[in-house]
């Protein structure tokens, strides 16, 4: 996904997961947060150095990803 400026990967942090602006704050752990029912401002109070649209992005590529095929490769 190209518009995406704020999840970042890289395999030094984190393990590769995509990370929110290269911190060790994963997408996951964004998401799973929402799913326990916190909201934004629970959240950006939790973890100041967040900022708002860190939780919109991340949304957006969890929301991307689940969209995603996989194909399998044709065997040879």
């Amino acid at each position: 996904m190209k518009n995406l400026k704020r999840i970042t990967f890289d395999p030094k942090v984190m393990g590769g997961k995509p990370t929110i602006r290269g911190m060790r704050v994963t997408v996951g752990m964004i998401i799973g947060l929402i799913a326990a029912g916190h909201d934004t401002k629970e959240i950006l109070k939790a973890y100041p150095y967040l900022e708002e649209e860190d939780i919109r992005e991340a949304l957006t590529y969890a929301a991307w990803r689940v969209e995603e095929i996989e194909l399998p490769l044709a065997s040879a």
